[in-house]
């Protein structure tokens, strides 16, 4: 079996939805690893720097940079994590939910033109795929 066209249609439909998203993400003066953590952060209990990165897509290296630059900005506090105290919890500041509040409304709405070109029935076939095909990848490692 070739799997070629399918990597190939896999790694173009992710350049795809990066670039699409990472456009929006701009206009809101956000990089897209400030606006993944902005968003797995909201109505959500703090979280420590590995669970963190475990939701998130961003890697170790680069997320310690992206926390950094959303504490500058007010949007993210870390505090000491009472379970652990070789750790810290990440939050979002009173200043980062209300960003959250306001973000991500505005970007589901982006992808509505996105959204009403497929219905149910595919978008339930497509993530289907995409997690038998990701489960047999893992299963492999």
């Amino acid at each position: 079996m070739n799997l070629l066209p399918l990597i190939r249609e896999l790694v173009r439909t992710y350049q795809a939805f990066e670039s699409y998203s990472a456009a929006h993400v701009r206009t809101m003066n956000l990089t897209p690893p400030q606006f993944d953590v902005i968003v797995t952060l909201g109505n959500q209990p703090p979280m420590t720097c590995k669970t963190l990165g475990e939701k998130t897509l961003i890697t170790k290296g680069t997320l310690t940079g992206v926390l950094d630059r959303l504490e500058a900005k007010s949007l993210i506090t870390r505090v000491a994590n009472e379970e652990d105290g070789r750790s810290q919890k990440i939050t979002l500041t009173t200043e980062g939910d209300a960003l959250f509040q306001k973000i991500f409304p505005s970007h589901k709405q982006h992808f509505e033109p996105v959204a009403a070109r497929l219905d149910a029935q595919e978008v339930e076939q497509i993530t289907q795929s995409l997690k038998k095909f990701r489960t047999a990848i893992q299963d492999c490692t």
